[in-house]
């Protein structure tokens, strides 16, 4: 009988201590179980190594893609006789306004139709027929109206950043969690504070995303516009170069481009885990 009850016990006890109950574990991404620094540059530094065997081994054409030593050495000289900063300096000037200005008016426009019906049906129609024609299209237009200019070359980057970051923001206003907004009303939270203290918070994930997209799209454009009759910049520098077949000058500034874009990404990332630290995510 003791036996028995002992068995009974035995048996029982892990139903008992189940009860229902899955024990909770950590969910973590496929790959390795700890973040590695750097990491990101892995697949970048592959490329380069794969570019430096080509050449090294002539498997690569230098007449089309110039080895990456001549690409430092032009860098170089570039950068010494004052050429290279001249062009970075004026392809960030024209970068940085039409970010400013396009930042501004396309998260004001989502704030305008994502707190308000009126401002929805007044904003966002307009703002979905420029989404569908695209940006570089609108240069023979631009040119017409505005002149080969400085203008026309800064009004492209700033619509194509609006369009981004009302796309982004908006969709981050309208698709709140309804949770937060019963809890709301049940707590009679004022419209306000409910604005203040649940939407915007809630639309941070939104606009830093179309910030990073905002930062892309501005050096995609960036590198277009600066080939329609400027003097100087980046864009320039490299249609000159084509020009001259000098593919070593175009590598130098497709480098620049890309170092800016993968610096300007990671300082927004970093921005973006600092102001939302609050906010729990798989990739932690």
């Amino acid at each position: 009988m003791t036996i028995a009850l002992d068995r009974t016990t035995e048996i029982a006890a892990p139903v008992a201590a189940d009860d229902g109950f899955v024990e909770r574990k950590q969910l973590r991404r496929l790959g390795l179980r700890k973040a590695v620094p750097f990491a990101r540059l892995f697949g970048v530094v592959l490329v380069l190594a794969a570019w430096v065997a080509g050449s090294r081994f002539g498997l690569i054409d230098e007449r089309k893609l110039s080895a990456p030593w001549d690409v430092l050495t032009t860098g170089w000289d570039l950068l010494v006789h004052g050429a290279l900063l001249e062009n970075i300096a004026a392809s960030l000037r024209r970068a940085a306004i039409g970010l400013g200005i396009g930042i501004t008016v396309g998260t004001g426009l989502a704030l305008v139709a994502g707190l308000s019906r009126f401002g929805e049906a007044l904003v966002d129609g307009p703002v979905q027929v420029k989404r569908a024609i695209p940006t570089l299209g609108l240069i023979p237009l631009m040119i017409l109206w505005l002149g080969i200019g400085e203008s026309f070359k800064v009004v492209l980057i700033t619509l194509g950043v609006i369009v981004t970051m009302y796309i982004q923001t908006h969709a981050s206003l309208t698709t709140i969690d309804q949770r937060f907004v019963e809890l709301s009303e049940v707590q009679g939270v004022s419209r306000a504070t409910f604005v203040r203290r649940v939407v915007v918070p809630g639309s941070l994930p939104g606009f830093f995303l179309g910030l990073r997209l905002s930062v892309t799209g501005a050096w995609l454009a960036l590198i277009v516009v600066e080939s329609v009759n400027a003097i100087d910049g980046l864009g320039k520098m490299m249609q000159n170069a084509q020009n001259y077949g000098q593919a070593d000058v175009i590598l130098v500034g497709l480098a620049v481009y890309g170092t800016f874009g993968l610096v300007s990404d990671a300082g927004i990332r970093l921005l973006e885990r600092k102001v939302l630290s609050w906010r729990r995510t798989i990739a932690g």
